[in-house]
């Protein structure tokens, strides 16, 4: 016998297991095949046993038999497995799994509602801040400049006031982004002329679309944004939302809660038309350029950016009214009659400049919001799906 030791579990042939080095009487002699392999690798069949995978006569190098070849070729019978090397060097690799989300709504109406609540509700708790310091810089309660807002802010109110009123502003946008997105969507459908039709209106529907949006969500959600207006600057004079409600009701009647309402309404027509036209532009040149039709979530995330720097820009001197009007008489303030008178006295006192105070936190926070809230929205709608439709 052979003074060599029988390795039972060789693992270096391609994570085969082999018998090697079997002691036997014709394992002493040198440079032969011996049939000791009970597996081999694919591709190298038989070669454990001295016999080549497609020769019916096998030999070894010198040209004789190695012992019991025969018996092993009659009695264990190998079949050759050929693999497409691409696809052997394919099996090696690990796949990479791509989880997708899916929940089933039938109702395609609930799918959008969800959608522009859950859009909204995240778009506006991360610019919170920002909107907290617009609104200061707007009616001069804390500084003239961003950041002398800023310091002032943490220095009053620490972080926490960074974030004041923001369940307020979430309670509001929530169900107004839901109501919003909601109105667009359908009303665009409605609109829009299927291929080879003619348009049913003289202009874009994405512009009439965004118009009634913005009219519907402010119509519906319009006290919870004054409330918040309030507790924003006046922060000493009530104790939370329901307190802020029904002392505005006591003290200023319920025609209070729509102060402002027109400039609002006239604010929001131009706004939300332009930014829905503008995103729903942007995409159609998005995917006439880049030959795709799906939009990925950082391309929503920067057209719908897009599109809030547009319509914001143009639209920012109503906003500025409409927030002093909401202000009324706090703090020895100008009561205005109405929009014209707004914007007749800012323009008078403060110049051009102060009808676009605020501009710039105004365009910080509403940018990043409105991509932020496209994105969130178009997300939801592939997550929140029918059984046989997916939404994109």
């Amino acid at each position: 016998m052979s003074n060599k030791g029988m390795a039972l579990f060789d693992d270096k042939r391609d994570m085969f297991f082999s018998i090697c080095d079997l002691g036997s009487q014709w394992s002493l002699e040198p440079n032969t095949s011996y049939p000791g392999g009970l597996f081999a690798s694919v591709g190298q069949m038989g070669m454990g046993f001295g016999v080549s995978p497609n020769s019916p006569n096998p030999r070894n190098n010198d040209g004789a038999k190695p012992p019991f070849s025969d018996l092993f070729v009659k009695y264990l019978p190998i079949g050759v497995i050929e693999l497409p090397e691409g696809e052997a060097a394919s099996t090696k690799k690990k796949k990479k799994l791509k989880l997708k989300l899916k929940i089933k709504v039938p109702n395609p109406s609930l799918r959008r509602l969800l959608s522009g609540g859950i859009a909204g509700a995240i778009s506006r708790t991360c610019v919170a801040p920002l909107e907290t310091i617009r609104t200061h810089l707007m009616v001069g309660s804390s500084g003239n400049s961003t950041t002398e807002v800023f310091h002032n802010i943490l220095q009053n109110d620490g972080w926490k006031g960074l974030f004041r009123g923001n369940l307020i502003n979430v309670i509001r946008v929530a169900p107004s982004k839901a109501i919003e997105l909601f109105a667009f969507d359908t009303v665009n459908k409605t609109l829009s002329p299927k291929p080879g039709e003619v348009s049913k209106i003289p202009i874009p529907p994405s512009l009439v679309a965004g118009a009634c949006a913005g009219v519907s969500s402010t119509l519906v959600t319009y006290p919870l944004e004054l409330v918040k207006t309030r507790l924003t600057i006046e922060k000493n004079m009530y104790d939370g939302i329901l307190d802020a409600f029904l002392k505005i009701l006591q003290r200023e009647g319920p025609a209070e809660l729509y102060r402002g309402l027109a400039p609002s309404l006239i604010g929001v027509i131009p706004y939300a038309a332009t930014n829905y036209f503008a995103y729903d532009t942007l995409r159609k040149v998005y995917r006439k350029i880049f030959k795709e039709e799906k939009i990925g979530n950082i391309e929503t995330l920067l057209i719908g950016s897009l599109a809030g720097a547009i319509s914001s820009s143009a639209t920012f001197p109503l906003e500025v009214a409409r927030k002093h009007m909401q202000v009324g008489a706090l703090h020895g303030r100008q009561v205005y009659k109405n929009v014209i008178h707004a914007l007749s006295s800012i323009l008078e006192q403060e110049g051009i400049q102060g009808l676009y105070k605020g501009l710039g936190p105004s365009c910080m926070k509403l940018v990043p919001a409105a991509g932020i809230s496209f994105m969130c929205y178009e997300a939801c709608k592939r997550i929140l799906v029918d059984k046989d439709e997916d939404e994109a």
